[in-house]
């Protein structure tokens, strides 16, 4: 069959490498891709939030399966604009539609839909412009840190840990008087500082049935020992030491039936991945947020580690039948580290040559931010590579992954050296 991904990154570089290991694919396709998606799929010059151009692209390449793998064409109803097409009917899609994608799209939305199935989370509150004299008196009452998050999309960035009440004020007005962040920062929910180890957990359901994918850990600071502002991860790990089969059964339990069930009840027909992000507190999951995509860089230690056909796997969750597939996952250890441009995740260059990619050896080159043009590879953006080791153990995962990351050049070139040893230190 004729496949579609949608997306620019590692995410869905990650994606056309296992799809095109399949015997099920026949043309591969990436919208727009970047330059290691053309080791593998033809790329398409195509915005993903040109909903026209991907319809005539579906047309014109006779698609039979679509992948979207960011989350802003999903939020802004790409998958609900292809349905209404009467000639794309047969069209099977992976993702979920607008309502569907709120989850992502509003942490307003998102935090009412928890506690309206009893999902464990932190307590919040959200405020507007027009309540923010009442959100900053709100700070006055809260303990710290606290959490701010912006209601809206904002690449990964639009979380703000305030230590002080000064901080979080100043953040606060930031967002709803200053325009931090933009639209997506026109709505802000405060909510408690959980005290815990972070993880993710990924879910992808055909609408009825569910699998529960390889959970992951990432690294969102840009400093080694999690210092510095956030980025969109600077490296991730699957899978996870202290998500031990007696927490896993918690998160099915507490956190995906009731969520799955929450959005049959409200009438959403959900066909797609579910990343929840989860906060381990003294035992026990509690649900940070919600994405209504794969996450990166967690994907690319994700998809790894999954031993059953992945166009296979897509095929189902888009006829409604993932109960007739058996999720095969490696044993191994995968490990990930990000190579950044210097100066991410504020301003930075584009344009720089990357060398040594072909020296690499046993380690999979995801490419992120970069750009193919008169025979060389060059940076085109913030996170440039993803660099994934597997291995029977941890440490040598880690091991494999920085030595491909100490290997790789371009100019500014920045990575963090710590990926994975927090867990090789962990004592459950």
């Amino acid at each position: 069959m004729n496949i579609l991904i949608l997306g620019s990154g590692g995410r869905e570089h990650a994606f056309a490498w296992k799809m095109a290991q399949s015997p099920l694919c026949d043309t591969l396709f990436v919208a727009p891709g970047n330059a290691g998606t053309t080791q593998v799929a033809v790329n398409l010059p195509i915005d993903y939030n040109d909903f026209d151009g991907v319809a005539g692209a579906i047309r014109a390449h006779a698609i039979d399966l679509l992948i979207v793998g960011p989350e802003e064409p999903l939020v802004k109803g790409i998958v609900d604009y292809l349905r209404q097409q009467p000639d794309l009917a047969d069209l099977r899609i992976v993702g979920p539609d607008a309502q569907g994608a709120q989850l992502e799209g509003s942490k307003d939305f998102s935090k009412a839909f928890m506690h309206r199935y009893g999902i464990p989370t932190a307590t919040s509150r959200t405020f507007t412009p027009d309540t923010l004299t009442e959100g900053l008196a709100y700070l006055e009452t809260h303990t710290l840190p606290i959490v701010l998050k912006a209601d809206g999309l904002a690449a990964g960035k639009g979380v703000v840990i305030a230590e002080t009440l000064t901080e979080a004020q100043s953040t606060l007005h930031d967002m709803l008087a200053g325009g931090k962040f933009g639209d997506a920062g026109r709505k802000v929910v405060i909510e408690q500082f959980l005290r815990g180890i972070e993880l993710s957990v990924f879910v992808l359901s055909d609408g009825t049935n569910y699998k529960i994918l390889p959970e992951a850990k990432d690294y969102k600071r840009i400093g080694e020992g999690d210092t510095g502002p956030n980025t969109g991860g600077m490296g991730a790990v699957s899978p996870v030491v202290f998500a031990n089969e007696s927490f896993l059964r918690k998160v099915d339990e507490k956190v995906v039936k009731p969520t799955l069930a929450g959005l049959q009840q409200e009438g959403i027909r959900y066909q797609g991945f579910i990343f929840v992000g989860l906060m381990k507190v003294n035992g026990e999951p509690f649900v940070i947020e919600y994405n209504a995509r794969m996450g990166d860089p967690e994907t690319e230690v994700v998809l790894p580690r999954i031993q059953t056909d992945l166009v296979e796997l897509m095929v189902a969750t888009a006829d409604g039948e993932l109960d007739k597939i058996t999720l095969q996952i490696s044993g191994q250890t995968a490990v990930t580290t990000v190579v950044v441009s210097g100066g991410y995740p504020d301003a930075y260059e584009k344009g720089k040559a990357i060398t040594e990619l072909e020296r690499l050896d046993d380690v999979t080159a995801f490419h992120a931010g970069t750009l193919a043009q008169n025979g060389h590879i060059l940076t085109n953006g913030g996170r440039v590579l993803a660099l994934t080791a597997q291995a029977n153990s941890l440490e040598n995962a880690v091991r494999k992954s920085q030595e491909a990351a100490r290997m790789v050049q371009f100019d500014g070139k920045r990575y963090r050296k710590d990926i994975g040893l927090d867990l090789i230190r962990y004592a459950d």
